[in-house]
């Protein structure tokens, strides 16, 4: 009964540290304003929400909660030696690093620039001596680099896994300047996800574990206690060669290979400590190669979003929209309405006036296959049956091409950095 008393003392001093950090709430009103920016993206170009704020910042915070406590009770068992003075350190250097650029807040970045300050320090022992650096002599000599290698790696695997559940869902369609200055249409993937961090860490004095974790070290012999570490994951892609499904996976599967990798150069890195200086370069140059092969992938494939010449290319379908009760998918191909070829929004337009209270489409999916949708039309309806089409000359706005990488400055005083008119139009 003391035990489990003991127990629900640390978690609930842990929950007033989590609820009492400031830095948990500026990643909620990031992800807050993300979906503000996202929403008002939308009806720019599209007069309509395709998204809610407030419900896809519940979804995230529900979520980050859940990978939060996964990744708590798998550092349970890795073991974390942390001492406050580094939680700080690397609260300051993610701090940072965000002004510099926003996705510069993931922990890999922090952590990896640690390992360094740590190298740093072991090949120059006179900056140990400098007076006045007490405080960062302790936080950078006596951190403990292969756990924190650990929970980058632990973090990295569930983001992958929230990626591939959630990633879909979040994407957002645009239209995009292409290489040759012809607009074409693609998605814009994003997800954050604040989470809470409960780690066990070496105290004297504290409560006894009936396992013995990995990463224990000899200070843990005399105790634990729990600390909260509130951390902020997410991912940011564009695509105009993908379905959205598609490159998430791929975005996934490349998360869970980096994670697997980082986790075990923090395995070896406890084993051998002279590869702690490796890991920290690793995991700051595979991190920056999981955007550049993304990038790579996106150059080397034409884009997807453009209408055929035989038809309309279907750029996003909306939520409980009469063309998404018939079956249509992003990615497809309208032919005909009505029986009518139609090649233009315009000709889409006459074709749909040629009967009132039906609507029969045919279709070319994504394999290249014929298939024929039909549904009644009811007042009300979208008049585009709920059908976000590839952009053609008459689109009023698009991205640009050279899309400069949002600061955090930038991400509070723009609602999207690089939205450009298409000048096309104000001839029309």
């Amino acid at each position: 009964m003391n035990l489990s008393m003991d127990w629900l003392k640390q978690l609930a001093e842990a929950l007033l540290q989590l609820l009492l950090n400031p830095l948990y709430y500026i990643g909620l009103l990031l992800i807050l304003l993300q979906y503000r920016r996202q929403m008002a993206l939308e009806r720019k170009l599209f007069h309509v929400k395709l998204h809610g704020m407030l419900g896809e910042t519940w979804r995230a915070v529900l979520s980050g909660w859940l990978a939060g406590i996964a990744a708590s009770l798998v550092m349970a068992v890795i073991g974390a030696r942390l001492q406050p003075e580094t939680v700080l350190l690397l609260w300051g250097i993610t701090a940072v690093l965000m002004l510099v650029r926003a996705r510069l807040a993931c922990l890999a970045y922090a952590v990896g620039a640690l390992g360094l300050l740590q190298g740093l320090y072991e090949l120059i022992p006179s900056l140990r001596d400098i007076n006045g650096m007490g405080w960062l002599k302790t936080a950078v000599v006596e951190a403990d680099m292969p756990s924190l290698f650990a929970l980058v790696a632990v973090l990295h695997l569930l983001e992958g896994m929230l990626v591939r559940w959630q990633g879909q869902r979040l994407s957002s369609p645009l239209f995009f300047e292409g290489k040759r200055g012809k607009l074409i249409g693609g998605y814009h993937l994003h997800g954050f996800w604040p989470v809470p961090l409960f780690l066990l860490i070496p105290a004297p004095g504290g409560l006894t574990l009936p396992w013995t974790p990995f990463f224990y070290g000899d200070a843990a012999a005399a105790g634990w206690t729990l600390m909260a570490m509130p951390a902020l994951i997410g991912f940011t892609e564009r695509t105009v060669a993908f379905l959205p499904k598609h490159k998430t996976e791929r975005t996934s599967g490349r998360l869970y290979i980096y994670g697997t990798i980082i986790l075990l150069l923090a395995v070896a890195s406890e084993y051998v400590p002279l590869l702690v200086p490796v890991a920290a370069i690793l995991g700051i140059v595979l991190h920056e190669a999981l955007i550049w092969v993304s990038r790579r992938e996106e150059s080397n494939h034409r884009p997807l979003f453009v209408h055929e010449r035989n038809g309309l290319k279907i750029l996003a379908v909306l939520p409980n929209s009469p063309a998404a009760v018939m079956g249509l998918e992003p990615g497809e191909t309208i032919y005909k309405v009505n029986g009518e070829k139609v090649q233009t929004k315009e000709q889409l337009h006459q074709a749909m006036r040629l009967s009132s209270a039906f609507c029969r489409l045919e279709v070319v999916n994504g394999a290249g296959q014929n298939k024929f949708v039909s549904r009644a039309l009811y007042a009300g309806d979208h008049h585009q049956l709920g059908l976000i089409l590839c952009p053609d000359s008459d689109a009023r706005y698009y991205v640009g091409e050279k899309q400069r990488e949002l600061t955090v400055a930038a991400f509070f005083l723009s609602r999207w950095k690089g939205l450009r008119k298409n000048d096309q139009t104000e001839s029309m």
